[in-house]
């Protein structure tokens, strides 16, 4: 059998248009992973030995692979829309990380939100139903949130958890109804784990409501939450009449359902780690979350991780982007077609970590079940209709329990 010499340019360019020509977006990420996880075998021997040997390998066949689909086959397919936002810029930004070493197992989708109000809003509709279907969660870019915007929030973060533990305290509280709590860190008794996030997660929207109850330090600390919070607010928006669509339902029907709503945010932060303590410290346990989607602003400090196939995969940072991921809530609706992500977090010993993550879900009253276009003979529905309420107090009962992971287990109708 003769076999393509990759590194030789005619011969590449060949063998790599004939296999990638006509492969839909999906399929071409997962033939990336196929030809990442059968080349890293020998690479990463190569690199741990020779690391100026591996970055020769990397740069001489990745990188020249990854520049002539771009500059070439995607230039001449149909499908540019849809394969350069959701696998280039994501390979891209993962490469110029490492130096162009290695890809991270796994691909991130990568959104790009300004198409949504262009003529290619129903190829962004399909990316969005593709990374909910098989990821449960994207990355999404030209949001329309400032830079500005959200370093101000990331560095009020970061003062408040700065302040001292009295001002602070003013904020912890066992009541699960108070609308603003302060969580410290605590020894997970059943897994033998430290779990070292602190976080201050309270309830933004409407404003009036709430805005008199946030700390009053730092002296930004208010005005930042409006700001980060009304903008985040217009991306939800966008994003739920996009995930509507994705679902085949009406453009409007998330928000229809979800009248009234409420947001809350929490303010994340995870403290360095002694290097002794890194094997039985985590910044949070893996876990779903209890919303129709979270939407969460990262710093340049991994520790984020998510369940990908079985494996946790990192999720590196990419700059002015935003991580969206699908909740509880949103399995429900869709009858499972979009499942809760599982993710968790790594603390590390060298750096401190920030994050911001906004929930979306809706009023106590809400009825909570699968959407009746989604429920056929074949698709009967998986879980009974449930009002927000009653899953709230399931929730609580889950987390006394340390059965997050089964919350939704109460609500699973007869025939699932």
């Amino acid at each position: 059998m003769t076999r393509t010499r990759l590194f030789d340019s005619k011969s590449k360019e060949a063998a790599v248009k004939s296999m990638v020509t006509g492969m839909a977006p999906l399929d071409l990420q997962l033939y990336f992973q196929r030809i990442k996880h059968k080349w890293l075998q020998n690479f990463n021997i190569i690199r741990c030995k020779k690391p100026e040997v591996g970055t020769i390998l990397a740069s001489s066949f990745i990188l020249p692979l990854i520049f002539y689909i771009k500059q070439t086959w995607v230039k001449e397919s149909s499908l540019v829309s849809l394969t350069h936002p959701v696998a280039m810029l994501a390979i891209e930004s993962q490469l110029a990380a490492s130096g162009g070493a290695e890809i991270s197992d796994g691909f991130i989708p990568l959104i790009d939100m300004k198409e949504l109000q262009g003529p290619h809003r129903s190829e962004i509709v399909q990316q969005i139903g593709q990374a909910c279907q098989h990821y449960s969660f994207f990355l999404v870019k030209n949001h329309g949130i400032s830079e500005t915007n959200m370093n101000n929030i990331l560095g009020t973060t970061r003062e408040f958890f700065k302040l001292p533990e009295p001002e602070k305290m003013k904020f912890c509280t066992n009541d699960p109804n108070k609308s603003i709590k302060l969580f410290m860190g605590f020894k997970d008794e059943i897994q033998n784990v430290f779990i070292s996030r602190e976080a201050l997660r309270f309830s933004t929207y409407p404003f009036e409501d709430y805005v008199n109850e946030w700390p009053a330090n730092p002296p930004p600390l208010r005005k930042d939450v409006m700001e980060y919070c009304t903008s985040v607010k217009r991306m939800e928006l966008a994003l739920l009449e996009a995930i509507s669509e994705s679902l085949g339902l009406e453009k409007d029907y998330l928000a229809k359902i979800l009248c009234n709503h409420g947001q809350k945010i929490s303010m994340n932060y995870y403290p360095v780690c002694q290097e002794q303590d890194l094997g039985f410290t985590r910044g949070v346990r893996p876990h779903t979350d209890p919303t129709i989607i979270t939407i969460l602003l990262q710093e340049n400090v991994p520790g984020f991780k998510v369940l990908n196939n079985g494996k946790w995969v990192d999720v590196d940072h990419i700059p002015n982007t935003f991580v969206i991921h699908v909740g509880d809530l949103l399995q429900v609706i869709s009858n499972y077609r979009y499942k809760s992500l599982h993710h968790q977090v790594y603390v590390n010993c060298e750096k401190q970590r920030v994050s911001v993550a906004s929930y979306c879900y809706p009023s106590p009253d809400t009825t909570i079940g699968a959407a009746v276009e989604l429920i056929d003979d074949e698709h009967p529905a998986i879980y009974r209709n449930f009002t927000y309420a009653e899953f709230y107090e399931e929730m609580w009962r889950a987390v006394v329990q340390h059965a997050t992971d089964k919350r939704l287990d109460t609500f699973k109708s007869s025939v699932a």
